[in-house]
């Protein structure tokens, strides 16, 4: 198991992508892509919009909204942080 500690960007979030469901919910769909190594931050996550299968078969740049980084793997604390849950 992996926690992982994210934020997104809102103002970068296309307003047009949010899903209304039936009962009241707004959805936001996205992708989260778990990288080998950390960055210089010690991020080793990337979020990224959710492409329609039109977008990714025209080859549009993905719109990258924020990253994390894993703060508890399999009983081992990463980083010193008080998780919300």
């Amino acid at each position: 198991m992996k926690i992982i500690s994210a934020s997104i960007d809102l103002t970068k979030i296309d307003k047009s992508k949010i899903n209304n469901h039936k009962n009241g919910s707004q959805y936001y769909n996205i992708d989260i892509i778990i990288k080998d190594e950390k960055d210089q931050y010690g991020n080793d996550c990337s979020i990224t919009a959710n492409q329609s299968k039109e977008e990714r078969d025209a080859k549009l740049k993905k719109v990258f909204i924020g990253n994390g980084k894993t703060v508890y793997e399999t009983n081992q604390t990463i980083e010193n942080k008080n998780l919300p849950f």
